[in-house]
């Protein structure tokens, strides 16, 4: 019997070009000088699927490209990186989308995308049932990118991958149009795990309690809420678990792209190995504290061994704090 694959990743593929430090008069002079300039593979998806294959996981990446310079310099990353590029189309109509990534003295992104490149253009249809078939979990990495996904369609995805015994996980963006919790409901239930950032889950929610984020979130049927916090770390709730996990706290802030899709990588990496959800949300911070010392959203991650050095540092750190349970 074929082994299944670790991890089908399912969402956005681009390139990012990035500048750091841009200052915020970036428009009122000529030219500026940045420290930093550099150009690296993006997007939700393949950043989570990049991490992973540097942690060893074995990857099949779902996404949509052009023919163009930018989508042969992604296929040919994911190729040397060991994943599975199977299901990585090529379309020819379409530019590959390219982000510019502007990023100021604390690290934080600013972006400029393209209304026509690749970016948004995957579609249901575009997945197939090859696709889903002989992986273990699956996440869509990309929730409120691509228009075509609305709550319908991702529920129909999501019921497929069940079809198929795949663990579901997603991790999302900001909202676009305005949704609630209840415009998601339906794909939002089928979910065994979610990954918002703290700010994504307020938006979504109308919420800005964690406890009343998370607990919103699992009165929709989602298995377990990872609220990913930045410097205060990460939030995970269950029906019967409650932890609140410290991010490193040494980390050299340089650049947060990628941050949170590593973080995300981290903790399914984890959670694939067999660690408790503490424990996978230590090793999730540690992976996101080593991503946002370099430049670019993956290049940071080179293995496990690199991120369960800065895991045991958390976990040493934390070894006094409280663990909190709750009764279901």
């Amino acid at each position: 019997m074929k082994n299944k694959i670790d991890f089908i990743i399912i969402g956005a593929s681009i390139l990012d070009v990035l500048a750091q430090p841009v200052p915020p008069d970036v428009f009122e002079t000529g030219s500026v000088s940045a420290a930093h300039t550099a150009m690296h593979t993006g997007g939700d998806a393949l950043n989570e699927a990049a991490v992973l294959a540097a942690l060893g996981s074995s990857v099949r990446l779902v996404s949509k490209i052009g023919t163009d310079y930018a989508g042969n310099y992604i296929k040919t990353h994911c190729r040397s990186a060991g994943m599975d590029t199977s299901y990585l189309l090529e379309d020819a109509s379409l530019e590959t989308g390219v982000n510019l990534v502007l990023v100021d003295d604390s690290g934080e992104r600013h972006f400029v995308t393209s209304q026509n490149g690749s970016l948004r253009k995957l579609y249901p249809e575009d997945i197939s049932d090859a696709a889903l078939a002989g992986g273990r979990y699956l996440c869509f990495a990309s929730m409120f990118v691509f228009p075509a996904f609305d709550d319908a369609a991702l529920a129909g995805l999501f019921l497929r991958a069940k079809a198929n015994g795949l663990i579901l996980c997603a991790d999302m963006t900001k909202r676009k149009n305005g949704e609630t919790l209840e415009d998601m409901k339906n794909s939002l239930s089928l979910l065994d795990y979610i990954f918002p950032n703290y700010e994504e889950a307020c938006l979504l929610t109308g919420l800005a309690n964690e406890d009343e984020i998370a607990d919103a979130f699992l009165a929709c049927g989602v298995g377990c809420v990872v609220l990913k916090a930045g410097a205060r770390g990460c939030f995970i709730k269950t029906k019967t678990e409650r932890y609140w996990v410290p991010a490193y706290p040494h980390a050299l802030c340089l650049d947060t792209t990628g941050a949170g899709d590593t973080f995300t990588a981290c903790f399914l990496d984890a959670l694939n190995c067999g660690k408790t959800l503490r424990e996978c949300g230590s090793y999730a911070n540690a992976g996101a504290s080593i991503c946002i010392e370099r430049m670019g959203a993956t290049g940071g991650i080179q293995g496990r061994e690199q991120v369960m050095e800065r895991y045991a540092e958390i976990r040493k750190g934390s070894s006094d704090e409280k663990t909190y349970q709750r009764n279901s």
